[in-house]
Formats: structure tokens, C-alpha cells, sequence
């Protein structure tokens, strides 16, 4: 998914967010159409976050010339990188994940994985001229958890405080929440979502749901 010596700011895009929801901002290099080549050594949590942002600006840049299932595949390698999403999904289930089964979760994963792309690909899909801002500084929840502080900006007007949760991993640090105006979890307000399916049909409801959402999101072109 990096850092201006004085500001951290990384001059890239942000969509113009067709009108939806600010809660919709939650959730590739060079040549627009490439796959971005990470490197092996894993970055710090700012390094995390501005690599997720060069993705969303190559994304962007090629949201008008480019169909929507292949920037998705462009934009997935990145967000696999960027997030920890059996850490987001659990999280966002809470207690009842440990009773699903193997399965069950493996098929949700999946779902959810899709829906998260999907959910970027369609709120982060043109170029304005908009710039995202990473702070330098880190704010920490703990032993192995910050936050990372950034703010989306258009050409004209105010901008929105957009802020990781970043968790450190054995394969670095990853993004496990993403909080809008500084405070809005996107965990929060999953899990209210979330709970409610599964309380109504169980995994397969939620399984179900996450589709639906990711064809929505795609106009049909990902399930």
C-alpha cells in the first residue's frame, strides 16, 4: 500500500466519493494497469499505510479507462498487504467467530475479503486532484498497536481525518481498523451490521449479504 521528510505527505488522489456516506471512504505504481511490486522487507505502520496509498492512487488514476474487475485485481494484492483481514473479520464478528466452523469461516473470509476490495475500488475510483496527508507521528494503544494519522484533502474545501489502526505482525505492521473524522470505527460499525445477520440466518445470511454488497459495489462485475 512513503514519507515527506518535514510533513509525510504523499501527493496521490482521492476519489470523488460519489456523494455516498463519509462512513463509504472505510472500506498500483507506475504503469496504471501493473501490480505493484511490495518489498520483502516488511515497512514500519506510516511505510504500510503510504505503500496502501500509492495502490489507491494508481487505482484511481485508472478508474475512467479501466473496468472495474480489473482494478480489483490490481487494487487485491494491496489490500492483502495493507490488512489484516481475519483480524478485521473476527473483530468485526466478535465472540460468535469462535463458534463458526473451519468452513464457515473460510467462506466468510473469502466474502469478506471481496467485499473489502470491492468496497475501495468503488469509493476510491478518480482522480481530482485531491492529496492524502500521513502524519510522521504515531499514536500508541500499546505493546504492538498505533495509530496512524491521515487526512484526505480535495482541491478545494475541508478535509476528512481518515486514521488506521495498525496491529504489528510477524510479517510487519497492518492496518486491523480504520477510523473516519478520528473516530468512527469501521470494526464498530461492521459488527452492529454483522451481528444482526448472523443472530437472523447465521453465517450463511452473513456469507450471503457480503455478496450482495460486492455485486452492488460492482455494478455485477464481482460476486
Amino acid at each position: 500500500m512513503f514519507t515527506n521528510p518535514d510533513t509525510a505527505a504523499t501527493s496521490i488522489a482521492t476519489p470523488g466519493l460519489r456523494r455516498r456516506s463519509v462512513l463509504a471512504l472505510m472500506m498500483l505504481a507506475a504503469s496504471p494497469l501493473a501490480r505493484p511490486a511490495f518489498a520483502d522487507i516488511a515497512p514500519d505502520a506510516t511505510g504500510t499505510v503510504n505503500q496502501f496509498n500509492v495502490a489507491l492512487l494508481t487505482a484511481m488514476k485508472a478508474g475512467g479507462r479501466t473496468d472495474f474487475s480489473r482494478r480489483f485485481e490490481m487494487l487485491a494484492p494491496a489490500v492483502d498487504q495493507a490488512f489484516d483481514l481475519p483480524a478485521v473479520l473476527s473483530a468485526s464478528i466478535g465472540l460468535e467467530w469462535a463458534s463458526l466452523s473451519q468452513q464457515q469461516q473460510g467462506r466468510l473470509l473469502d466474502a469478506f475479503r471481496r467485499y473489502t476490495v470491492a468496497s475501495y475500488v468503488a469509493n476510491f475510483d478518480n482522480y481530482a486532484g485531491q492529496s492524502f496527508t500521513v502524519s510522521p507521528d504515531t499514536r500508541s494503544l500499546g505493546v504492538d498497536r498505533v495509530v496512524v494519522k491521515s487526512r484526505i484533502a480535495p482541491v478545494n474545501g475541508d478535509a476528512t481525518e481518515l486514521d488506521y489502526v495498525m496491529k504489528q505482525t510477524p510479517s510487519g505492521w497492518k492496518v486491523v481498523d480504520v477510523l473516519v473524522a478520528g473516530s468512527i470505527s469501521r470494526v464498530a460499525v461492521q459488527r452492529s451490521d454483522f451481528r444482526h445477520l448472523l443472530s437472523k440466518g447465521g453465517g450463511d445470511a452473513l456469507v450471503a449479504s457480503l455478496q450482495r454488497k460486492t455485486s452492488d459495489l460492482s455494478g455485477g462485475a464481482v460476486a
